[in-house]
């Protein structure tokens, strides 16, 4: 399975790349996999993409399938199929 996946902001800086694709060994893939993917792929983006207690992007980052966010769909858990877009986009903390 081949899914699109694009950084925005921070994240793109850090990857080095605004956009990828990702290949996936099954086609029961869950948004929780392809995170592990491309930490593997580039594991500079671990201490940034993930909060380190709870090891979720949701904190630090909003994730939109094909368009719609994460949490609409399911969260960690959310089915990806073949050819889905994922983005990746930091949100920014100020204090």
């Amino acid at each position: 399975m081949r899914i699109r996946i694009k950084m925005l902001g921070l994240l793109k800086k850090i990857s080095g790349k605004s956009e990828f694709f990702l290949d996936l060994p099954s086609n029961e893939a869950r948004l929780k996999d392809v995170i592990e993917g491309i930490l593997k792929e580039t594991n500079a983006l671990r201490e940034i993409l993930l909060d380190p207690e709870m090891m979720d992007p949701r904190p630090n980052t909003i994730v939109l399938i094909n368009g719609r966010e994460m949490d609409l769909l399911g969260g960690l858990e959310t089915a990806i199929k073949d050819g889905d877009e994922i983005v990746f986009i930091p949100i920014v903390h100020g204090g």
